[in-house]
């Protein structure tokens, strides 16, 4: 399918396209997608269109420096409000997607109204065929009972709709995907309160749609042949309170069942300083968010399904929704998490450009101390921890809490190591299991992220505990010695969660810090076959045995 263009008579043979907020949660998972970048097939233009050129324009182009996606687009600085800049950046464009919408500003309004106004007439003079909007689901009616939030929104669309350029305006409720403010004020209270004060607004009706569902509109929309100047209402297939979407969660989560305590008055200003202060959402978007709820927001219309028909299998519902923003937590794909990877898996993954507050919860405990110890005497120390050698710092704490651990029928520190000197993938290491093990100088698979001399041994908690817990020890070389690392990484499930990291985080200091020194210190000592002396051991290893020889 190509589209109609202005400035050759026929059809287009590139379509460029122009992303505002590509450092934003949808313009920051549309952008890849569009370039082809994403690993959906039906995430992606339709190849009839022609080859693709993706421009996008940005206040701090730095933001966008270490996106994987960043060398195949055009990266543009600029800022709505200046005319001048974006009438350079929709120089040669065909479709311009408006992803921008202030939260928090003062005069918010004024500030979208001016912006779209500066961009509606630059794409006007430049020739742009189509302008795509993502605005805010709302009821018909008096747009002065509107939030102040939402009322802008509806008035954005309206001013682009009048620029003179065909627009499609598509309007949506809550975004179902980690990283979008509404869910993710869904996912902390929900997680954190297992008995929730609620309001009365709560038992209003909502249509969320997933995030994968909201790229797939915005990318199709850009793609219909027909001159389009209209609104569409995009939803998901499920019609919920507010309520029920926190009871369905909690049960995605395995969270058990929330209480819940109606009362008959709780503005929403109040309920914005109660999310603020159980969350960490901002006040400043808590507000807005929970303004909009305020009203029932559900389609009234399924036009876009005339242009736009559903993919095969339907639309996502809620419940997959939500167990796709939590798949890299209760699927194992923490990795890409916490490692500073930025390629998407899927588009409910977070992104490095997201807030602070987005996607799982995750507390982190990181120390290192460079040695004179040689890579590999710092690796045998490594891969010969726990089991009878012990955990280097603080053994009464470790016995203490392996005791507690099986007193709950945990497995504690009883399973020790099933060689005393050698690891592998899988192996069983007291209350952890190996998750991860590449050696310094050994073989490695292709795009791993860890240098030739650099080795990493990552272990995944077995004891119980509300959340899920790993340990991460690992080498870098350096010049005179090596580098020891250490990271602890908790993701909290539910408020014991919570509650479990803040009691035990006091400790870390003498449990993890003792680690990360006698560590080194052994690997210092260490004889110059890489073996680890009793004598040289920790002194609370000193009085026992010498481990078994290797060929016993």
């Amino acid at each position: 399918m190509t589209l109609p263009s202005g400035r050759t008579g026929g059809t287009i043979a590139v379509v460029r396209y122009l992303v505002t907020g590509a450092t934003g949660y949808i313009g920051g998972r549309l952008a890849p997608r569009l370039l082809g970048h994403g690993p959906e097939d039906d995430l992606t233009p339709d190849p009839a269109s022609g080859p693709v050129q993706v421009r996008c324009l940005v206040r701090n182009p730095d933001k966008l420096a270490d996106v994987p996606w960043a060398a195949d687009a055009e990266i543009v600085r600029g800022d709505l409000l200046d005319p001048a800049s974006v009438r350079a950046a929709c120089t040669d464009v065909d479709v311009v997607y408006f992803l921008v919408h202030s939260l928090s500003d003062t005069d918010f309004a004024a500030t979208d109204r001016r912006a779209a106004l500066i961009l509606g007439e630059a794409a006007r003079e430049a020739g742009v065929k189509r302008i795509v909007y993502l605005g805010g689901l709302h009821p018909d009616g008096d747009p002065d009972e509107l939030s102040a939030h939402l009322a802008s929104r509806v008035e954005v669309g309206e001013t682009l709709l009048r620029s003179g350029v065909p627009t499609v305006v598509l309007q949506a409720a809550v975004i179902l995907g980690s990283g979008s403010a509404s869910f993710e004020m869904l996912r902390h209270l929900t997680e954190r309160l297992p008995v929730m004060v609620t309001p009365r607004w709560v038992h209003n009706r909502i249509q969320p749609i997933a995030v994968r569902d909201v790229l797939r509109y915005l990318i199709r929309v850009a793609e219909i042949p027909e001159e389009l100047n209209r609104t569409f209402d995009i939803g998901g297939p499920d019609v919920l309170s507010y309520i029920e979407m926190m009871r369905r969660y909690a049960a995605v989560a395995d969270l058990g069942r929330r209480r819940v305590l109606p009362v008959p008055v709780l503005s929403p200003a109040l309920s914005a300083h109660w999310v603020n202060v159980v969350t960490p959402v901002p006040k400043s978007i808590a507000k807005p968010l929970i303004e909009s709820l305020v009203h029932e927001v559900v389609c009234t219309e399924n036009d876009i399904a005339d242009h736009v028909p559903d993919p095969p299998g339907g639309l996502i519902g809620y419940e997959r929704a939500v167990g796709l923003a939590l798949a890299r937590i209760t699927g194992g794909e923490v990795e890409t998490r916490w490692s500073g990877a930025t390629v998407e898996n899927v588009p409910s993954d977070p992104l490095p450009s997201d807030p602070d507050w987005a996607g799982g919860s995750v507390y982190l405990d990181e120390r290192e101390q460079p040695t004179s110890a040689s890579p590999e005497r710092l690796w045998t120390v490594i891969e010969g921890i726990g089991g009878e050698r012990g955990w280097y710092s603080f053994p009464l704490a470790w016995s203490v809490r392996g005791w507690m651990d099986r007193a709950v029928g945990g497995v504690g520190l009883s399973r020790g190591r099933r060689d005393p000197d050698d690891l592998h993938t899988g192996d069983a290491l007291d209350w952890w299991r190996v998750e991860r093990l590449v050696e310094p100088g050994g073989s490695r698979s292709p795009g791993s992220d860890l240098g030739p001399q650099e080795g990493l041994l990552r272990l995944r908690a077995e004891m119980k505990v509300p959340g899920q817990a790993w340990l991460d020890m690992s080498v870098t070389p350096r010049d005179g010695g090596s580098t020891y690392h250490q990271r602890a990484v908790f993701i909290p499930h539910g408020l014991p969660g919570y509650l479990y990291w803040w009691s035990v985080a006091p400790f870390h200091g003498i449990v993890f810090g003792g680690m990360v020194r006698n560590i080194t210190r052994t690997a210092e000592r260490s004889g110059d076959d890489g073996d680890v002396p009793a004598s040289r051991r920790p002194a609370w290893l000193r009085s026992r045995a010498r481990r078994p020889d290797r060929a016993a």
